[in-house]
């Protein structure tokens, strides 16, 4: 945590020092409220979670709530932040949290079997993660949505849940994924075929789409994976971040440009706004090289293989499902953003655990290692 943490604050001051900007400063003041708050929910046993569960879980979804009532803040077009006077908080990132919680808690207490005999048990999660990747998808935030179904089904299956269950759900992912193909493939039509703006575009294809819930931003950012050069009406490449990330990761050569030396971010290519959160890993990678993301990938190895061997240790279920399930948000998060930095995933807006700038997100990272630094501290107390 340490060494990410490290490396993300000297990566953030050389992504923002082309201006005036205190980015750095104040990842310096959440590291050291995360790291406080790591080391008092470390201290603390962990099945305090499993006795307040329900209320943890109801907790975030009210917090999903707020964002609905003055206290939300919007940008772009998106509510995800609550302002709560010292900071803007994502209400997303506590939810993550406390789902993984409540998913470990119900199956902590259900035995499973087969689909049929575990049919009450999974309404149950289903409802569970239903309801708040729901209220995140409306903020909207596609990324944070796509966290919860994997940590939900991992949890199933290292809880020896039927594996018919699993071919069901691949089954319903590649129904899933033709209808979406078809969507991308009538925009894509669309948007050859009207020489309108961008906005008169969007707006009416919204009344024609296989699937209104979708906004375009987030058409566009699964077409910049599939067809990075695909161009909108208005002659702007939809995949302008993913071309510039995936330049800056492959001038970097073996051992970089030097810290601060990086010429994507620095002269705006890779765009300000993203290049010290969601794309860090491409600025690691021009100032660092090749060698320099080895070893952000290594630790991230270790961290994770940690967390694979805590939830082997744990004293109970419940001990082992938290530790899995923040293992897999972990992995999750790791593998979206550098595959999107690469070219290997869609852009969703995923920052890097740890290393992107970010109040909400360090402080839940810190949360989620607080609570396996507890699994692992409590391990040889009796059940």
């Amino acid at each position: 945590m340490l060494l990410l943490g490290l490396i993300g604050l000297i990566f953030i001051y050389s992504a923002t020092s082309y201006s005036s900007s205190n980015y750095w400063a104040r990842q310096i003041l959440w590291m050291v409220v995360g790291g406080g708050v790591y080391v008092g929910l470390a201290r603390i046993n962990y099945k305090i979670y499993l006795e307040n569960a329900v209320f943890i879980f109801l907790g975030a979804i009210l917090l999903l709530l707020l964002i609905w009532t003055p206290l939300g803040v919007q940008r772009e077009g998106a509510r995800r932040w609550l302002n709560l006077i010292v900071m803007n908080y994502q209400p997303s990132e506590a939810a993550k949290v406390a789902t993984l919680i409540m998913v470990a808690s119900i199956l902590a207490r259900n035995e499973l079997g087969t689909v049929r005999e575990s049919l009450i048990v999974l309404l149950k999660v289903f409802v569970v993660t239903a309801l708040p990747m729901f209220l995140i998808f409306l903020q909207p935030d596609l990324g944070s949505t796509l966290i919860i179904p994997p940590v939900a089904l991992v949890s199933l299956y290292v809880s020896r849940l039927s594996e018919r269950f699993f071919f069901a759900v691949f089954g319903l992912a590649i129904v899933t994924t033709g209808i979406l193909s078809l969507d991308l493939y009538g925009y894509s039509l669309f948007l050859k075929e009207h020489s309108l703006s961008a906005l008169e575009a969007r707006g009416e294809y919204q009344k024609e789409s296989f699937l209104p819930m979708l906004h375009d931003y987030q058409r566009e950012r699964i077409m910049g994976f599939v067809a990075p050069h695909v161009v909108d009406p208005t002659g702007t490449e939809v995949a302008w971040n993913a071309i510039q990330s995936q330049q800056a990761v492959g001038t970097g050569g073996l051992t970089g440009k030097g810290w601060t030396e990086g010429t994507q971010a620095q002269l705006g290519y890779l765009p300000r706004s993203v290049a010290h959160n969601d794309f860090i890993f491409a600025v690691v990678a021009e100032e660092s090289g090749f060698l320099g993301g080895l070893l952000v990938i290594g630790i991230y190895g270790v961290m994770l293989s940690n967390g694979v061997r805590i939830a082997g240790m744990a004293r109970d279920r419940f001990g082992m499902l938290l530790a899995v399930g923040v293992t897999v948000t972990f992995l999750i998060h790791v593998f979206i953003n550098i595959g999107m930095t690469i070219g290997i995933s869609p852009i969703t807006g995923l920052p890097l655990p740890f290393i992107s700038y970010g109040g909400s997100f360090i402080l839940s990272c810190c949360i989620l290692q607080g609570i396996v630094q507890s699994v692992y501290r409590h391990r040889r107390e009796r059940v």
